[in-house]
């Protein structure tokens, strides 16, 4: 089942409840998907990644403008968001990946990051935040 389909059958149990923000959120998600797959892209999880960080960026600016409610009301919908990602890879198996993309580039500099990021990645698969593999690519160039 993909995450549209999975999201369809949700936003239908969400209406027969009454949900009116769920069913809300997940409209507009299933609305963002539907676009991209228009577009051709058709990459889900890329889509489901750049919607639920344009809601942690939203929670943040609501915060600093002193709108607690919509700041929460973001957060909320960024934690629906997550529920339809994959699961995020943990820190030692980020590490293993980097370390086999440094290997397999033999990467010896900080000026090879490009390489191995690209080489890393492709294996992380939309696992893992691309900052977060930058930080730990930039940490394992840096340690040699």
């Amino acid at each position: 089942m993909t995450v549209a389909e999975q999201l369809k059958t949700d936003l239908t149990a969400a209406m027969k409840a009454g949900e009116k923000d769920r069913v809300g959120a997940l409209r507009m998600i299933l609305s963002e998907l539907q676009k991209d797959a228009k577009e051709g892209a058709g990459d889900e999880i890329a889509v489901l990644r750049r919607e639920r960080k344009r809601r942690l960026d939203a929670a943040v600016q609501f915060r600093d403008g002193g709108r607690a409610e919509l700041a929460a009301q973001e957060e909320g919908e960024a934690e629906l968001i997550a529920t339809y990602l994959p699961k995020e890879l943990s820190d030692a198996e980020l590490d293993a990946i980097v370390a086999a993309a440094v290997a397999e580039t033999g990467a010896s500099s900080p000026k090879d990051i490009g390489q191995v990021m690209k080489a890393a990645m492709g294996v992380v698969a939309g696992r893992a935040d691309g900052k977060r593999v930058s930080a730990r690519v930039q940490g394992a160039l840096q340690s040699q």
